[in-house]
C-alpha cells in the first residue's frame, strides 16, 4: 500500500496534528480554479496511476464535494469519482455524504442513501464502519429531509457505538430533533446530555463551558422560537452562562418571526449593553424588528455601525437597510443606500420599488422598476406585488392593469394571491366596485380574507352598504372569529345613523367574545419607544401630553377645524363625540412628539390601524400650526403632512 494511503487509514475526516495534511501532497488540485482545471487533473491522475492511491482520489473527491467555494461544488462529478475509487475507506464515505448533506433537500435525501449504502457495502480491504465524523452530516440530511424515523434509527446506532458523549453527534441529534418539530425528545437529549453535563463540569472546572454546549443551547432555543414558544426560548435564554453572538442573534431573529418586534429591538439593546459586537448576521436579523416599530434613530445606528466596522453591506443588508429607512419614514435615505450598492438585484431593486409605493411615489415606483428592466433584471413576482401597490396607492387604474397583463403575458409569471388582492384594491379604492367583485369571481383560485377585505374597505369608503353587507357576511362565515368584518359592517351602519344594526352587530360580537384590534400609536424619542392606545393616560407624562391636547384643540377650533363626529361610531351626543376624537392613539402621540422634541424638529408616528378621516384633517392643521413635518405611518401607507397638506393628497 502506498505510505500517503496511511493517513486516512483511521477513517477520520482529518488526519492527526502530527501529520503532513494530504492536501499538501496535492497542490495543483487546491490551485484549481474551476472544475475544468480539476477535470485535466484527474485525467492526468489517471493516465499516470495516481488514482489507485486512495489519498489522491480523496482529496480529489474532497474537492468537488466539500470545498469552501460552493461555486467549485460539482456533486455528480463527485459521485463518478466516488463510484470508480477501488479502495473506498470510511473518510471517502464520510466526504460524499457530508457533500450530498450540505446540499439541497433532494441532494440530502441521497446523503441517507449512501450511508444506506455504507453500512451494506462489502470492502474487502477497507473498514467501513461509521465514526463520529459522520453522524453530524447524516443527522443534518435528516433534519433537512424531515425524515425523522430514519434519524431515530441512526440515533440508536450512535448510542450502540459509544458516541453519546460527544457533543458534536448530540448537537446535531438535539438539532434533528427540534427541526422535525419533536421539541420532547430534544429536551429529553438536551436535559440528559447538557445540563447534568454542565452539573459535572461546575465541580470540575468550575463551570468553563465547551464551545458545543453553547451550540446546543442555542438549538434549543431556536427550537422554541420555532414552536413560537417566546417565553420558554427566553427562560432557556436567561439560564445560560455563557452566550455567543449566535445566541442573540437566534433570539432576536425569532422574536422577529413570530412578530414580537418591541421584544427584538430590546434584546439587541440588552446586546450592546454587554458589550458585544454585532456580526452580519446580527444586523441582518434586527433590522426588520426596527423597520416595523419605525425606530430611526436605531436604525441609522446599526447602518453607521456597519460602515465604521467595514460590514459588507451587500444585496441582503443592503435590501434590510432600504427597507429600514423607507418604513421609517425617510424613503431619501434608502434611495443614497440604493444607489451606493456595487450590485443590485431583483431583491434590492424590488425593495426599492416597495419604499416608493408604501410613500404614495408612484411615478418613482414606475420609473424604477423600469430602470431595473434596462440593468436586465427580469422582475420577480414580489417586484409586482410592490408596484401594483403603488398603483393602488395613487388610483392609477390603466398602469396597474397594465403592469398585471405585462407580468403574465411578457414575464410568463402565474399571479400569487397577493396580485389579485393587488388588483381588487386598486378597482375598489378607484370606486369600480361592481368591476372588483366580478374580478373576484373570475379569478382562478379561490379568493382568501385578505381579499374581501379590501373590497370591504372600498365598501365603507365609498358608502356602498348594501355591497358592504354581503361581504362582510362572506367573510364572517369564512374567518367568523375575526372582528374585521364585524367592526367594518358595523361602522358602515353607524355613519348612516342606524344604531339599531350597529347594536345588533356589537351584540352579536358580545356574544361570540371577539373583541374590536385597539387603536394604538407609536413615537420614538431619543431612543425611547412611547406607545400610547386610545383615551391613554397611563404614560408618566400624561398631565402634560394632556394639556398639550386641550392647547392643540383651541389653536385647531382658531384656525377653522371643525370635527368630524362621523368617525365617532357610538350614539353619543355631539359634544361627547367631538371629545372622544381628542383621544385617539395618534393624536396623542402627536402631543407628546410636541412636548418631547425641540421646535422645528420631524415627528414620525407608527399607528396599527388605518387613520381616520378626523386625525387625518386634524394633523394636516396641526402640521401648519406648529410649523412641524408630521409623518405617520398606518397599516396601509404613510402620510407625510406638512404646512397643511398631506403627500396623499387625501387619497388613502
Amino acid at each position: 500500500m502506498n505510505p500517503t494511503q496511511t493517513l486516512y487509514s483511521s477513517g477520520g475526516n482529518s488526519p492527526s496534528p502530527h501529520s503532513t495534511h494530504p492536501s499538501s501532497l496535492f497542490p495543483q488540485i487546491n490551485r484549481c480554479r474551476t472544475m475544468r482545471d480539476l477535470s485535466q487533473i484527474h485525467a492526468t491522475f489517471v493516465k499516470s496511476g495516481q488514482m489507485r492511491d486512495t489519498l489522491a482520489a480523496a482529496e480529489l473527491l474532497r474537492f468537488c464535494a466539500t470545498t469552501s467555494d460552493l461555486l467549485h461544488r460539482d456533486l455528480d462529478y463527485a459521485h463518478k469519482i466516488f463510484n470508480q475509487m477501488p479502495h473506498r475507506n470510511t473518510f471517502s464515505w464520510n466526504t460524499i455524504i457530508r457533500g450530498f448533506s450540505e446540499s439541497d433537500e433532494q441532494n440530502a435525501i441521497i446523503a441517507i442513501t449512501l450511508f444506506h449504502e455504507m453500512m451494506t457495502s462489502d470492502e474487502e480491504e477497507d473498514s467501513v464502519e461509521p465514526n463520529r465524523f459522520t453522524f453530524p452530516s447524516l443527522l443534518k440530511a435528516c433534519a433537512k429531509t424531515g425524515r425523522i424515523e430514519e434519524g431515530k434509527q441512526i440515533h440508536a446506532l450512535a448510542l450502540k457505538l459509544g458516541l453519546s458523549g460527544d457533543e458534536f453527534v448530540m448537537s446535531n441529534l438535539v438539532r434533528m430533533y427540534v427541526m422535525c418539530g419533536l421539541m420532547r425528545d430534544a429536551c429529553l437529549l438536551f436535559y440528559k446530555n447538557i445540563i447534568g453535563r454542565d452539573m459535572a463540569v461546575m465541580m470540575v472546572d468550575g463551570g468553563r463551558k465547551r464551545d458545543g454546549e453553547v451550540v446546543l443551547w442555542n438549538v434549543m432555543i431556536d427550537g422554541y422560537m420555532r414552536l413560537g414558544d417566546c417565553k420558554a426560548a427566553r427562560t432557556l435564554f436567561d439560564q445560560m452562562r455563557v452566550r455567543s453572538v449566535v445566541s442573540w442573534n437566534t433570539m432576536i431573529s425569532g422574536y422577529c418571526k413570530n412578530g414580537a418586534y418591541k421584544e427584538a429591538v430590546e434584546i439587541f439593546c440588552e446586546m450592546r449593553r454587554v458589550d458585544l459586537r454585532p456580526s452580519y448576521v446580527t444586523l441582518v436579523s434586527v433590522l426588520p424588528a426596527v423597520s416595523r416599530i419605525g425606530s430611526l434613530e436605531l436604525g441609522e445606528w446599526l447602518h453607521s455601525y456597519a460602515e465604521s466596522n467595514r460590514v459588507e453591506i451587500d444585496d441582503v443588508l443592503g435590501s434590510a437597510l432600504i427597507d429600514m429607512y423607507s418604513k421609517c419614514g425617510v424613503v431619501e435615505r434608502a434611495v443614497e443606500v440604493f444607489e451606493r450598492l456595487p450590485r443590485k438585484n431583483v431583491i434590492t431593486w424590488s425593495a426599492m420599488i416597495n419604499g416608493f409605493a408604501i410613500h404614495g411615489l408612484a411615478s418613482d415606483a414606475i420609473d424604477c422598476f423600469c430602470r431595473m428592466r434596462e440593468a436586465g433584471v427580469k422582475p420577480s413576482d414580489v417586484a409586482y406585488i410592490n408596484l401594483l401597490t403603488a398603483c393602488s396607492h395613487a388610483g392609477m387604474v390603466e398602469e396597474g392593469r397594465k403592469y398585471f397583463s405585462q407580468m403574465v403575458n411578457v414575464d410568463g409569471l402565474e399571479p400569487r394571491i397577493e396580485h389579485y388582492g393587488c388588483m381588487v384594491d386598486l378597482l375598489g379604492r378607484s370606486g369600480l366596485l361592481e368591476e372588483a367583485e366580478q374580478f373576484i369571481h373570475n379569478m382562478p383560485v379561490k379568493p382568501d380574507d385578505v381579499i374581501w377585505k379590501a373590497l370591504l374597505g372600498s365598501c365603507r369608503m365609498h358608502g356602498n352598504v348594501e355591497m358592504g353587507k354581503r361581504v362582510a357576511y362572506i367573510l364572517m362565515d369564512m374567518v367568523p372569529r375575526d372582528s374585521g368584518a364585524y367592526v367594518a359592517l358595523s361602522n358602515m351602519y353607524a355613519s348612516q345613523g342606524n344604531w339599531s344594526e350597529v347594536s345588533e352587530m356589537r351584540l352579536r360580537m358580545k356574544e361570540m367574545d371577539i373583541r374590536k384590534d385597539p387603536g394604538c400609536s407609536w413615537i420614538d424619542v431619543d431612543g425611547v419607544l412611547h406607545e400610547f392606545l386610545v383615551e391613554d393616560d397611563s404614560h408618566p407624562r400624561a398631565k402634560d401630553i394632556n394639556s398639550k391636547l386641550v392647547e392643540i384643540s383651541e389653536k385647531l377650533r382658531l384656525a377653522g377645524y371643525r370635527p368630524i363626529t362621523t368617525q365617532v361610531l357610538l350614539n353619543l351626543e355631539e359634544e361627547d363625540k367631538e371629545n372622544a376624537l381628542h383621544y385617539h392613539s395618534e393624536k396623542i402621540a402627536v402631543a407628546f412628539g410636541l412636548i418631547s422634541t425641540t421646535p422645528g424638529k420631524p415627528i414620525r408616528i407608527v399607528k396599527n390601524l388605518r387613520i381616520c378621516e378626523d386625525c387625518h384633517s386634524s394633523l394636516k392643521l396641526i402640521s401648519k400650526v406648529y410649523e412641524r413635518k408630521i409623518t405617520v405611518r398606518d397599516r396601509k401607507r404613510f402620510h407625510h403632512f406638512e404646512n397643511g397638506s398631506c403627500s396623499c393628497m387625501d387619497y388613502w
